[in-house]
This record gives C-alpha cells, sequence and structure tokens, in this order.
C-alpha cells in the first residue's frame, strides 16, 4: 500500500486520543466491553439503507440492504461476523461499516449478533457463525453470491466457517474477507512483541485475557480454533487487510504465506499506520473508506451473479 498521508495521521492520532479516554480504567474484558460499546455508539448509525431483524438459524442478526430503487434483496450477500476479541462488539458496534459495504458492494449483508465470551467460550461463537452460513444457503442465496468476512476476532471466525464447511464437504461461499485475523491463538507471532509499543488499541495483556477466555481447556493450536495451522487447499479467494503496526499483523502475514502455499488465491494488504479495526470508521477516516471500497470491489469482482455497474 502506499505511504500514509499526513492527513491520515492526524485523523488516526485524533481517533486514537478518543479511544484511550473511552478505555480508561478498563481493566477486565466485561469493562472494555463496555467501553467499546460506548465508544461505538459515538459514531452516527449507517444512512440510505433498509434494515430487518432476522433469527439467522437460531442467531439474532439484522439483514441491511441499500435503500434504492430496484436493489434486489436476496440476490446476493456478505455475511459480516463481527471482531471484538471474541468477547465484545455488536451488531450497533459494526453497522457503520455493515452499511458502507451494502451500499458500495450493492450487497445485502447479514450482520449476527453471537455468543461471547466469558460467557461463551468455544465452540459456541464458530457454531453460530456456521448457523448463520447455512441460514444463508436454506434461505435461497446461492452460495457463489456470498462473501463470508469478519474482523479481528471476526475474521478467525470467518475464515474456521469457511473450513468447516469445507470439511464437511458443503458448498464453500464465493470468497473470503478477514480484517486482521486473530489466526494464532498461541500468538507466537513476532510482532506480538516487535509491535508491542506500536499498537495503541490492543495489547499483550488484553490478547492473553482474550485467549484464556475463548480457549477454555482447548488447545491454542488446534485448527479448528486457529487457522494458522490449517490445511487450506480448496479454500475460496482470500482478501486479508491488516495495519503496518498491529500486534496481530503476523497472524495476517503467517496466514497469507500458508494459504498460498496451499494453492489459495490470496490478496494480502498491509496499510502503513492502520491501527487494528481501522476499517470501523467511514467517513472519520480516509483510509476505512479506501479500505471499505476495496473490500467492497473484492466481493464485486468475486460474485458469481455481480451488480450492474
Amino acid at each position: 500500500m502506499s505511504a500514509q498521508t499526513p492527513a491520515s495521521r492526524e485523523q488516526v492520532e485524533k481517533l486514537l486520543s478518543r479511544w484511550k479516554e473511552h478505555f480508561k480504567g478498563a481493566e477486565t474484558l466485561r469493562d472494555r466491553r463496555t467501553a467499546f460499546r460506548d465508544f461505538m455508539e459515538t459514531l452516527p448509525e449507517p444512512t440510505r439503507i433498509q434494515i430487518r431483524r432476522v433469527d439467522a438459524g437460531g442467531v439474532e442478526a439484522e439483514l441491511l440492504w441499500p435503500a434504492r430503487l430496484h436493489h434486489p434483496i436476496g440476490r446476493r450477500v456478505i455475511l459480516f461476523i463481527h471482531g471484538g476479541g471474541f468477547y465484545s462488539g455488536s451488531i450497533r458496534s459494526h453497522s457503520l461499516l455493515a452499511g458502507s459495504l451494502a451500499k458500495a458492494a450493492s450487497s445485502d449483508v447479514l450482520l449476527i449478533d453471537y455468543r461471547r465470551a466469558p460467557e461463551y467460550g468455544y465452540p459456541a461463537q464458530v457454531n453460530d457463525a456456521l448457523s448463520a452460513y447455512r441460514y444463508l444457503l436454506d434461505s435461497g442465496y446461492s452460495n457463489g453470491n456470498i462473501i463470508v468476512m469478519g474482523d479481528g476476532a471476526g475474521g478467525n471466525l470467518a475464515i474456521e466457517t469457511v473450513l468447516l464447511q469445507m470439511r464437511s464437504r458443503q458448498p464453500l461461499p464465493a470468497a473470503v474477507v478477514a480484517l486482521s485475523p486473530i489466526t494464532d491463538l498461541a500468538a507466537s507471532g513476532a510482532s506480538v512483541t516487535s509491535n508491542a509499543a506500536n499498537d495503541q488499541v490492543l495489547d499483550k495483556n488484553v490478547l492473553e485475557a482474550l485467549r484464556k477466555a475463548y480457549l477454555g481447556n482447548n488447545s491454542a493450536t488446534d485448527p479448528d480454533i486457529s487457522p494458522l495451522y490449517a490445511d487450506f487447499s480448496g479454500f475460496p479467494p482470500l482478501l486479508l487487510q491488516v495495519g503496518s503496526g498491529e500486534l496481530l499483523l503476523d497472524d495476517t502475514l503467517r496466514l497469507a504465506d500458508k494459504a498460498r502455499k496451499d494453492g489459495v488465491d490470496v490478496t494480502a494488504e498491509v496499510w502503513p499506520g492502520m491501527p487494528h479495526q481501522w476499517q470501523l470508521f467511514p467517513s472519520v477516516l480516509d483510509d476505512a473508506d479506501k479500505a471499505g471500497q476495496k473490500i467492497a470491489e473484492f466481493a464485486i469482482t468475486h460474485f458469481a451473479d455481480p451488480p450492474a455497474q
């Protein structure tokens, strides 16, 4: 990616200053869940979209689509699995990006509220994500018109959902998008240490706490939990985005290498100066708008039935 502009750097600094203020004193995962919720509620709700609450195979969800005449609801869809370290995030926290993608990709977006840690650990989250994907198939969406997407922990769940679907020899989505995914619950990537001073959103203590809450007594290197250790042979095209200073940089880069070696069509983008989950802030960060446009273009390219241009 091209170098970060001074204007982009100033936008990020302002956002992170507000972020730090909201998270001051948030020690536990539940405290951080509340801080993240409160911070994201300061953002505007999406505009020019329609929203319908749905039961996605037993999982609470919202279906969003562009509020413009003749949008073919039910033709193509992005399954969006929100991030938040397996313990936070919600439909509300990710609705602005979801609405932006619905408009940019001329697509429906199914945004789900899966069960979260510490109340629920693995495999509740991935089971909910898989149920939502199969709900879309049962609702009439062709698998070739489904993109599965997630950020952070949601990126992990997006990848694991498709791996489970692949292992069961059932229809796969057209493509997968993972934004700064947690791919290695063993936290063995070099960037967990080398970027510790650079990442102002996620730190090693939080990473350790969310690992424990999600893993329980399960192995961190189980390929059903950490996709870095999985076999990707036959996996759909994959778009990865990550910030250059993130703790999870190597979670992305090592997964990209692993998937390519297994024959997957991988596009990996490293964005200079971008914090974890920067894509959640369209209209606040210029680079969030640009990243969202790249996601939409990737989706349109891979839909079997792309929208008319």
